[in-house]
């Protein structure tokens, strides 16, 4: 379990906050850090919600409906109405005690609460492929052309490649499928290859000196800037309300529109390729409460929120290494 403090400079509750955690811990192992948040654009990155914000694994169990990121001095106000510059140990127990309910229930199954990397990492396996039998190489030509054409390729431009490994492409794209790398349609061509779509998603990429691209989902679009190293404006919609939601990411660095936006991860039980199981769920939401509307109709995809930071760094660990040599 990580626990996330998010204060701003000499917030006189920070120590307090500290203290009530460690408190409610009561020495279960934990991780706790202390983030000081200089700037609106961090907090709004962070999910923090005034000073001090305690995240638990990534979520703000205190948040309330229609909050918005902020540096102010937040209060609490406990079950007896009494306010504090930091939650009860009461309600810090319970937030723990939820957390880590969350997390054995979903031990040994196809939840993705407590292991958010596994919703499109491969159960942990991540999406690099193996350098053996030509998967590889195929792999990686197969990214290029939908980042430098917006397109997938077609199996026989693919031929070449596959030939250096002494296979076909279509052998080589049916084992990549076979590992859930890439989905083919009925046909045997490239229907996806996360984090790229052929067919229009509802996330839309434009990258800088490449291609406008789809993306399979949120993840997947945040991880194709770090992939390729580059620039780009992920444009999609907000699946509650269809209002729109714009990051852009320049030098590495992400701006998100609206600032309170976040986004949901999750997967449906009963395994199957990400294509079909988690993909469609994993979706940008301007705000944790349209997220949660969202959670509370459709009860049959397991999940969590998370903040803008925690879904940045999942996609740059899922994607990010895929071209790298």
């Amino acid at each position: 379990m990580r626990i996330t403090v998010l204060t701003v400079v000499d917030c006189p509750n920070a120590r307090p906050a500290l203290e009530r955690v460690t408190a409610a811990l009561d020495g279960r192992d934990a991780e706790v850090e202390l983030v000081e948040v200089a700037d609106e654009a961090e907090a709004a990155r962070r999910g923090m919600y005034g000073s001090p914000t305690i995240l638990i694994d990534g979520t703000d169990p205190f948040a309330p409906p229609g909050a918005v990121p902020s540096l102010s001095c937040r209060l609490y106000r406990d079950a007896n109405g009494a306010v504090s510059g930091a939650p009860s140990g009461a309600a810090l127990r319970q937030a723990l005690a939820g957390a880590t309910r969350s997390g054995q229930d979903c031990a040994g199954s196809d939840c993705c609460a407590p292991q958010t990397l596994d919703v499109v990492a491969r159960a942990g396996r991540g999406r690099r492929a193996p350098d053996e039998r030509g998967l590889r190489a195929v792999h990686r030509q197969v990214l290029r052309t939908f980042a430098t054409t917006g397109t997938a390729p077609e199996p026989e431009a693919l031929e070449p490649v596959a030939s250096a490994a002494g296979r076909s492409a279509g052998e080589v794209l049916a084992e990549l499928a076979d590992e859930d790398f890439l989905t083919l349609d009925s046909t045997g061509r490239i229907r996806a290859a996360y984090p790229f779509s052929a067919v229009p998603t509802r996330h839309r990429v434009r990258i800088a000196g490449g291609a406008a691209v789809w993306s399979m989902c949120a993840i997947d679009a945040l991880g194709i800037p770090p992939m390729l190293e580059a620039d780009a404006v992920i444009s999609s919609t907000d699946p509650v309300t269809e209002e729109p939601v714009t990051v852009t990411a320049t030098a590495g660095v992400l701006h998100w529109e609206p600032a309170g936006t976040v986004v949901f991860v999750g997967r449906r039980p009963g395994g199957g390729p990400a294509a079909t199981a988690c993909c469609d769920a994993l979706n940008f939401f301007t705000g944790d409460e349209t997220a949660r509307t969202w959670m509370r109709a459709h009860p049959e995809v397991p999940g969590r929120v998370v903040s803008q930071t925690q879904a940045e760094e999942i996609a740059r660990q899922t994607f990010g290494p895929l071209l790298a040599s």
